[in-house]
């Protein structure tokens, strides 16, 4: 309140000033010598000047009073001194008085231009300096990116700099084709020449179709270098990606992956090939038209540059406001892909719950959320696009009124004043094109960040190991896990777990859910690094073995197992180059799997679907047995593989196993009866091993395990009851 007050006082002193010296110049100077009356002028505003720094003493720190008392002090001088080099006029002692109403008032509305100008381009209050300082370090930070992503251009430089040449011949062209359209019509206005007139409309021929094949080309070139470029980042994130430990997975969405991949390695591109291309031959065709401009008519060149300050400010504005619409409205199609790609993958249990209606309105509330938010955008494109037109024409009429007057006076003809409009129309969609372009391409670029994230990410569970021996034993020592879930840091896993398993013998993980047997083979597999304590393989610690040869010969069959879309041989033989035909069969047999592939139409050249959607449940888990036991693995994991099997198929997929004595077998299963014959059985419960021993012994004591199995027992006689 107390600033607005001395503003209040500023103006009012100001007026009462500008009006003093108004009259007392008119009562006591009567030269007409315009250097006096300018040089006049300019000694009245430094004393204004002087005179309001003194009564603003006060708020003289106030970044926003300094440059309005300057612009408000310098205003009639420059004025007065810029339409004497212009037209000629004699100057005129108004001072920002109200004794010339007309011109106070547009002095008030250039000060308040100059002062918002400064204001969002060059803050001054303190707020404001921290909020400039934090833009100017995200936009420090985003040339950084930049200056990476060209790096990643590098094996595209043959292809760019050849682009380059073509924007350089295609801008010089089409700079060239408003000046001989000038031309063109002074030969036309004055005495019609057959032969200048031919000879420009050959030129104009020529350069039209130079600047059409270069442009042409330049495009093609840069589409091709962003198509690669493109297709290069993309490759590299999904490298980074499937690298990432299983924890990384767990608390990042499908959607916003999908995103990155998709959305934002196509910005990044963007940001080299496209817009590096659109902001040269802006700048270029900029300072070329600048020139031919200042060629035709110094003087309606700078009549020119009242349109600039404008520019920035709507331009500003604008890219402020509509970079962060984008922004929301990426994140939101993002939330709706990953709405979309939820109910697609679990479209068996939205049809078991009914929830197909359910699913259509929340994805319609997310496809709502992203409709709002782009008409919220398009509606301030609309309206920038509306005052930019209002400014344009505005110019437009500035300038066809003072280039009649310079015609008259014969500073300039007809034609120039044609190619000088041509030349100052395409000026202004330059420079709003290099400051948007500009903008949108550290935008672009920024927009990549959380690609730059990834890829620089270094896995948690490291799989830089090198140690790969000719012979493994297969025995596994948990010596003393602690671990906790990412995703729950506060509620341990496993703790202090210890536990041996011994080269040919089988181990039985049994307890109830959620007690942290998926969890041990999780660890087995490195999925996951434990907190505390290491996992031993013969020795030595499991993150010290390469990883292509950990897990070939340490594989796991799971209770779901996944298959990817392709044909039998492909998923059998999945992850391995040296392997023949014969080799799939056998694997195939000992899984019990060879004689329903056999039955097939197309055998082993059968596909399978999406997750191998094509096949029963049963027939899955024998191709990922399958898959297992190609691989000869020593240490094998089985983690309730047989429940979708028949009896048959487990009694021979058990002989199969029983086959490899050497062979070190750890086993989760919840039907306690196929794991009677385990040479040693472990409850394990809220992840602490409570008993250990064999089947025999363990009834004996009467412990968890007793009292799980007879548990189970009740279940599956209540269960068969109730199928009765």
């Amino acid at each position: 309140m107390e600033l607005k007050l001395q503003h209040g006082k500023a103006l009012l002193v100001d007026l009462a000033m500008s009006s003093v010296l108004h009259y007392s110049t008119k009562l006591f100077i009567k030269s007409s010598n315009t250097v006096f009356l300018l040089t006049h002028l300019w000694v009245v505003a430094a004393v204004k000047w002087i005179c309001l720094r003194c009564f603003l003493l006060g708020s003289w720190n106030e970044a926003t009073v300094r440059r309005c008392v300057a612009v408000t002090c310098l205003m009639c001088p420059v004025y007065e001194s810029g339409l004497t080099l212009l037209m000629n006029t004699q100057p005129e002692n108004w001072s920002g008085s109200l004794s010339c109403p007309g011109k106070t008032i547009a002095s008030t509305a250039a000060t308040l231009i100059a002062c918002l100008f400064c204001e969002v381009n060059f803050p001054g209050t303190k707020s404001a300096t921290n909020e400039s300082s934090e833009c100017a370090e995200r936009k420090q930070r985003n040339r950084v990116l930049f200056m990476r992503v060209v790096r990643y251009s590098k094996p595209d430089a043959p292809l760019l700099s050849g682009a380059f040449v073509f924007l350089a011949l295609a801008v010089i062209c089409d700079m060239f084709i408003p000046f001989y359209t000038g031309k063109v019509i002074d030969i036309l206005g004055e005495g019609y020449q057959a032969n200048s007139f031919m000879s420009a409309i050959f030129l104009m021929g020529l350069l039209s179709l130079g600047s059409s094949l270069s442009s042409g080309l330049r495009g093609g070139l840069f589409m091709c270098t962003l198509s690669r470029l493109n297709k290069r980042v993309r490759l590299m994130l999904f490298n980074a990606l499937v690298k990432q430990e299983i924890g990384f997975f767990e608390d990042k969405k499908t959607g916003d992956l999908t995103s990155r991949l998709s959305v934002d390695t196509k910005l990044m591109s963007q940001s080299v090939a496209m817009n590096v291309n659109i902001l040269l031959r802006s700048l270029i065709k900029s300072v070329g038209i600048l020139y031919l401009m200042l060629s035709l008519s110094w003087k309606l060149t700078l009549v020119t540059f009242i349109e600039a300050p404008l520019i920035a400010i709507t331009q500003k504005i604008y890219n402020t406001h509509y970079e962060q619409l984008s922004k929301e409205v990426q994140d939101s199609v993002a939330r709706a892909n990953e709405t979309a790609g939820e109910a697609v993958a679990g479209v068996r249990t939205v049809r078991s719950f009914r929830m197909e209606l359910g699913e259509t309105c929340r994805y319609d509330e997310r496809l709502t959320d992203t409709h709002n938010l782009k008409t919220r955008r398009d509606t301030v494109r609309a309206v920038y696009l509306l005052v930019r037109r209002i400014m344009s024409l505005g110019m437009q009429f500035l300038m066809l009124y003072y280039g009649r007057q310079l015609i008259r006076s014969g500073h300039m003809s007809t034609g120039n004043l044609v190619s000088f409009i041509l030349y100052q129309g395409d000026l202004g969609i330059y420079i709003r094109t290099l400051v948007y372009m500009y903008s949108d391409m550290l935008n672009s670029v920024g927009a990549a960040a959380k690609v730059f994230e990834y890829l620089d990410r270094k896995p948690l569970v490291s799989m830089d190991g090198s140690l790969h021996p000719d012979t493994l034993a297969g025995q596994v020592y948990f010596k003393n896990l602690t671990f906790f879930y990412p995703t729950r840091p506060d509620r341990p896993a496993l703790k202090n777990f210890s536990l041996e398993l011994k080269p040919g013998q089988m181990t039985a993980l049994v307890g109830m859910s959620g007690g942290g047997k998926t969890t041990c083979v999780s660890l087995l597999e490195g999925f996951y690094q434990p907190q505390q304590g290491h996992i031993l393989l013969d020795g030595q610690p499991l993150q010290n073995y390469q990883h292509k040869f950990l897990h070939k010969k340490v594989a796991m069959v799971g209770q779901d197992p996944v298959l990817f879309s392709g044909t039998i041989r492909d998923n059998i033989a999945y992850g391995l180059t040296d392997c023949d035909q014969k080799m799939v069969e056998d694997a195939a047999r000992e899984a019990n799997a060879h004689d329903f592939i056999s039955r097939l139409e197309k055998r082993y050249d059968t596909d399978v679907g999406e997750r191998g959607c094509l096949l029963a449940g049963g027939q899955k888990q024998r191709i990922a047995i399958a898959r297992a036991l190609i691989r000869q693995p020593q240490v094998l994991i089985l983690d309730e593989v047989t429940s979708s099997l028949d009896t048959e198929s487990e009694r021979m997929v058990q002989d199969a196993l029983a086959s490899r004595p050497n062979q070190t077998l750890l086993v989760i299963a919840h039907r306690l009866k196929t794991i009677e014959k385990a040479d040693q059985i472990v409850v394990i419960d809220k992840g602490e091993v409570v008993e250990q021993g064999t089947h025999q012994e363990l009834m004996e004591n009467k412990g968890n395990y007793y009292k799980l199995r007879e548990r189970l027992f009740t279940e599956e006689k209540d269960a068969e009851e109730a199928k009765q």
